[in-house]
């Protein structure tokens, strides 16, 4: 019998692509040095990965009445973490967890296995980055101790499939899916071939047997999930944990979900004993703001089904350089050099001179357009030294003549900013007619907006009458 011949190949880490011989850099993705070298066998017949196949291969017309499309989900323990997959997890799903080192998400599944198992529901929880006795550990300083849960340190994907068809259990959880191989193929554990076949055998586990699947990934240093991205498309769910190291909040965000809504957002906060939910992340987030700030507005956010408040800073400084500075975290750096231009050409505000900084309060990440009148009233308040009062909320798009245009769900946004007690909410005029049916108090008030220099001598007018109040107040 002849030998089975090895077949070299470089494969690109970064989108899969394959070559016969090594590149510098990727002709389809642009990266540098990703290629790595990789031996594979040829394909003889009835071998290799060919997906999953349904036990029902007939056809069936959507008028029917179907049993298996009642969909069961489990709670998680965690209201947001349901929420964010869409209203629980789905039974026979397969989900994706990505997040930087160290930023929890090893944590948040062992909680979420703590709270599956206060419903009786069986997880198997598989480590190939700890041994046994680290994971158990973990699982103890957590307070989690239910038979429910059993954990196993295991990065053969033989025998991580061997145990799940024993132990059957209702969820799998895989830590990560970069350490698993398969010991059929020569490629280093992580490689594009590894990732795409061991994901391949997963998924046939979740649909044919029921059983739903999480996956830790690791992210690259631009925040994507490494590895193929067909990866993230034979997922059912890709769910991005995201926060600073160096703050305790953290932010589970749903970027693709076929059980619920994509960019969902829940707020979380790393404390001594694990994660804990923030219910109300508005309050949070604007707990900490003062009263009569420069350069701080708040912002009425929509984050996939949620509005949520957050605080927008600005500073403006001069500067000696001749490229001054443009920092901003929490958005686009392309937007705010937008809204500068916008406002230097219509206001005849001098910005070319100024270092600008704008930051978004408490690690959170606005991709909106509905943020420029809060970046414009920010930069306006810092710029001219105009106090902006605390009770005061913005939103509205800015085009590039000067025009604010209507965003979506104004509606959402004013209930949540009144239920938290502002009483002046700066808003496009295009939005008025969904806003019509919105009932405030007497001592609040809508400002309509159709141009950015409505927003400038809205608040010169409010900034020169605080400052007659003030003299008032000093002399009587």
């Amino acid at each position: 019998m002849a030998k089975t011949k090895l077949k070299t190949i470089y494969s690109c880490q970064n989108c899969g692509a394959q070559r016969t011989r090594w590149e510098g850099k990727c002709s389809d993705c642009g990266s540098w040095n990703s290629f790595v070298e990789e031996t594979i066998k040829p394909e003889t017949s009835g071998s290799g990965h060919r997906g999953w196949s349904s036990a029902n291969s007939s056809t069936i017309t959507l008028d029917q009445d179907l049993e298996s499309a009642k969909m069961d989900r489990w709670s998680t323990g965690f209201s947001e973490f349901d929420r964010v997959l869409g209203g629980g997890l789905a039974q026979g799903s397969f989900v994706l967890l990505g997040g930087s080192p160290g930023i929890g998400k090893s944590t948040l599944l062992m909680q979420m296995s703590g709270g599956l198992a206060k419903s009786q529901t069986k997880v198997l929880y598989i480590s190939g980055e700890e041994s046994i006795s680290q994971t158990a550990n973990r699982a103890h300083r957590l307070g989690i101790r239910a038979p429910q849960v059993e954990v196993a340190a295991e990065a053969n994907m033989d025998v991580i499939q061997n145990l799940a068809e024993t132990k059957k259990p209702h969820v799998l959880v895989i830590d990560s899916i970069q350490t698993v191989f398969l010991p059929e193929l020569q490629s280093a554990p992580g490689s594009v071939s590894q990732v795409r076949e061991c994901a391949g055998r997963l998924m046939s586990l979740a649909k044919q047997k029921g059983i739903t699947v999480f996956l830790i990934g690791h992210v690259t240093k631009d925040g994507s999930i490494a590895g193929p991205k067909v990866l993230e498309h034979m997922v059912d769910t890709v769910l991005s944990f995201e926060g600073d190291a160096n703050s305790h909040f953290r932010m589970l965000r749903s970027l693709k979900n076929r059980f619920g809504g994509a960019n969902e957002l829940g707020v979380f906060q790393m404390v001594s004993t694990g994660l804990e939910e923030v219910l109300n992340p508005s309050e949070l987030f604007l707990q900490e703001r003062g009263e009569q700030l420069v350069g701080s507005v708040v912002f009425a956010s929509i984050e996939g089904s949620r509005p949520l408040l957050c605080e927008i800073q600005a500073l403006t400084l001069s500067s000696p350089s001749a490229m001054p500075r443009r920092t901003a975290l929490g958005v686009d750096p392309n937007r705010l050099h937008l809204i500068a231009a916008v406002l230097e050409r219509h206001l005849d505000i001098q910005l070319n001179r100024n270092d600008i900084y704008i930051n978004v309060v408490g690690g959170l990440r606005i991709d909106e357009p509905a943020v420029d009148m809060a970046m414009a009233a920010a930069l306006l308040s810092s710029e001219g030294r105009q106090e902006i009062d605390p009770g005061w909320c913005f939103f509205g798009e800015i085009g590039l003549t000067g025009e604010i245009r209507g965003i979506t769900f104004p509606d959402m946004r004013m209930k949540e900013a009144d239920k938290l007690g502002f009483h002046t909410f700066f808003v496009p005029e295009s939005n008025r007619r969904a806003l019509s049916e919105i009932k405030l108090d007497k001592n609040k008030k809508i400002i309509y907006l159709k141009h950015l220099s409505e927003l400038q001598r809205s608040l010169r007018k409010t900034d020169q009458a605080r400052k007659t109040s003030d003299n008032q107040n000093l002399f009587s």
